[in-house]
């Protein structure tokens, strides 16, 4: 499993304290100590010789014997109190409590464990500053909706107790489908809560914004051990990688895709018109997108992108002309317009 940044941020503090009581050790020793290699701990060690206090000049940095070092010993000159324990002012205790008081009044957060201890144990340590923090008013906007809390807690549960969670979701491309899932971990990118699971019906790993569950019900099913998949070890969601590189050609009057979506390139043509390039991750919202955009979209490369885009029109007019909802001469126009046997669309 890969080390996580907050692994070897503990890793360097700790040898600091390590070798303040420790000189001249032997790196292979330091190494055995804390269970990494040799060129772990040499690039620990390096790391820490640039960091320090602030000011950062010779004189607030972190320092080794270079001598020793050379000879592969490790002898540190000058902590710059690195190894004491920490000692916080009234308004940096404030400051952290309010923080952290916060954190606890955001939506799924707030009954969380270790949020609720680390509070606690700070407030006791800080006194007269701690009083003074329960007159801060602190207020979160929650723009996900009380739905998202009731989901989250509800997730939260399942993962504790290992049951399977049943979800009513409806995809970016507006799809309502139902599923059931074993859920793995909760992410998110500070804006919107993501559920990585085991889903059934696809039987992969998937992500589901917690925004767009419908429904979410704890079932009494467990989860099923899945010793296979890797966890992230960063909080933050995996944003899919995209599947298609796509090239629309469209009419002035779209200037606004350009700006309005992360195009990799956009290209000036003649006649007032112009290319945008795409990386796109689900295909449904690029149909959904070039379809709204009508006959202000000129031509769409790759051709199997093209086609697929065709199909689907095909389809859709031939339910509405199974409806009677489009006359013969609108049919045969808008199914000529949407039949590219190329990459071109007129």
């Amino acid at each position: 499993m890969a080390e996580t940044a907050g692994d070897r941020v503990v890793r360097m503090l700790a040898l600091i304290a390590y070798l303040e009581n420790n000189r001249g050790v032997p790196v292979e020793q330091v190494a055995e100590h804390f269970g990494v290699s040799a060129g772990q701990v040499l690039m620990d060690v390096d790391t820490l010789w640039v960091s320090g206090t602030p000011g950062y000049m010779h004189d607030d940095l972190i320092d080794f014997a270079a001598d020793d070092h050379e000879r592969n010993l490790l002898t540190l000159t000058d902590s710059r109190g690195m190894d004491r324990p920490l000692r916080l002012g009234p308004q940096e205790a404030l400051a952290l409590l309010t923080a952290l008081r916060t954190l606890q009044a955001t939506p799924g957060l707030t009954d969380d464990a270790v949020l609720s201890s680390t509070a606690d144990k700070l407030a006791q340590a800080a006194g007269a500053a701690a009083e003074t923090s329960t007159s801060v008013d602190v207020r979160v906007a929650d723009s996900s909706g009380a739905d998202v809390s009731a989901h989250l807690s509800m997730i939260r549960a399942a993962l504790r107790e290992r049951r399977q969670v049943h979800l009513r979701y409806v995809s970016a491309a507006d799809t309502v489908s139902e599923r059931t899932v074993d859920p793995l971990q909760l992410l998110t990118d500070s804006h919107r809560w993501f559920l990585m699971a085991w889903c059934h019906r696809a039987a992969d790993v998937r992500q589901f914004r917690l925004d767009r569950m419908l429904e979410a019900r704890m079932l009494e099913a467990p989860v099923a051990d899945h010793p296979d998949i890797a966890l992230p070890e960063s909080a933050e969601p995996e944003l899919a990688a995209a599947c298609w590189q796509v090239r629309l050609v469209l009419s002035s009057r779209a200037r606004w895709v350009a700006e309005q979506y992360p195009v990799t390139a956009v290209t000036d043509l003649d006649d007032g018109r112009f290319a945008v390039e795409l990386d796109v991750v689900d295909l449904a919202w690029l149909h959904n997108l070039v379809f709204g955009l009508g006959p202000d979209v000129q031509a769409v490369e790759p051709a199997d992108v093209a086609l697929g885009l065709s199909a689907r029109a095909r389809t859709a007019l031939d339910a509405y002309a199974a409806a009677g909802l489009l006359e013969d001469e609108a049919a045969t126009r808008y199914s000529d317009s949407a039949r590219p046997d190329h990459a071109d669309v007129p």
